[in-house]
């Protein structure tokens, strides 16, 4: 049998579109990169505070998780790419004690995923960030320093300062300079949880500029490294609209499945950067007690792929994940 693909109109996108003038790269002054970063910012904050479903916030901190992954691992010299990154995580099995052994393209991602789980409006906000981050105590130290900061001369110059705080200490951090400096960011407005953004546009040799407070073409380090972030709250924001897209067009077929348990693998794939049938649909349908066979989960997928609602993400024939990748 063969299934209309489900078409992603422009009308069910019902967030706003970031204008072009906000995207056009105008001179990284600190007047200009500074207005530039509030108005993005105020764009991305609009949407994130929208309270109940109606934009997949698991499904995007999962996906922003994976850019940062990418990011992270040519921060840290290690250049793996998405591909590598997402088997690693989704396809390595349990050993005997239940514990999965990644390594270090699927530890990389981890991270970032445990880094979005963060409550942020928990009374111990700030020991679980230091316990994820390494324990030290200057962490909580350059965290209670950087919120005051934050209030007092805004969140990029908080983010930023503790970035250089960070690499100060220890050259080859970067992955912790980036996530306390989400952290601040998100305290700043209020998110129930941080989104990784600081580490989506960065180079080595713009934290190696920050930390020696080298100025590239006449721009300030801090200047370039706000620029950045800047960016990557645009790219969080188109990210937002395309899965919303996506997500909705999942849901408007989600009555047409007949499989036993399809409301909840829904809800998976609504939370997921990627789903594995086997694993994380079968036998149970992760996060509940719902069974499904492997064979029932294989079709689920196929049917989605049909349905135009979820794609592929492999290449390959077996062991193959799926997701509502924009």
């Amino acid at each position: 049998m063969t299934y209309q693909p489900a078409t992603i109109a422009d009308d069910q996108i019902t967030l706003a579109k970031m204008p072009g003038w906000l995207t056009a790269r105008a001179g990284e002054t600190p007047q200009n990169v500074a207005f530039l970063s509030g108005a993005s910012f105020a764009m991305l904050d609009m949407i994130l505070q929208q309270s109940g479903d109606s934009i997949p916030k698991a499904l995007l901190s999962n996906n922003l998780a994976m850019k940062a992954a990418v990011a992270t691992s040519k921060l840290e010299g290690r250049m793996a790419q998405e591909a590598d990154i997402r088997d690693a995580y989704h396809l390595t099995p349990p050993d005997e004690e239940g514990v999965r052994h990644w390594g270090p393209d699927g530890d990389v991602l981890d991270f970032w995923r445990r880094a979005g789980r963060v409550r942020l409006g928990d009374k111990n906000w700030i020991d679980n960030v230091a316990a994820l981050a390494n324990g030290d105590d200057r962490t909580k130290e350059w965290l209670e320093t950087a919120v005051t900061t934050s209030i007092r001369l805004g969140p990029m110059a908080a983010a930023v300062e503790i970035m250089c705080k960070v690499l100060k200490a220890d050259d080859r951090a970067e992955r912790l300079a980036c996530f306390l400096a989400d952290v601040v960011i998100a305290k700043f407005f209020g998110w129930d949880r941080l989104y990784p953004l600081s580490a989506l546009h960065l180079t080595k040799a713009k934290l190696r500029d920050l930390r020696d407070g080298t100025k590239e073409r006449k721009c300030e380090p801090e200047t370039t490294i706000e620029a950045a972030i800047t960016k990557s709250a645009q790219t969080a924001f188109r990210l937002t609209v395309q899965l919303n897209a996506r997500a909705e067009a999942l849901r408007s077929v989600a009555p047409k499945l007949r499989t036993r348990g399809s409301e909840d693998a829904v809800a998976l794939f609504l939370a997921e950067d990627a789903v594995a049938p086997s694993g994380m649909l079968s036998p149970l349908i992760r996060g509940t007690r719902t069974p499904m066979t492997g064979r029932a989960a294989r079709r689920l997928c196929d049917r989605l792929v049909e349905f135009g609602v979820v794609k592929e993400l492999t290449g390959r024939p077996t062991f193959r994940l799926y997701g509502l990748a924009p």
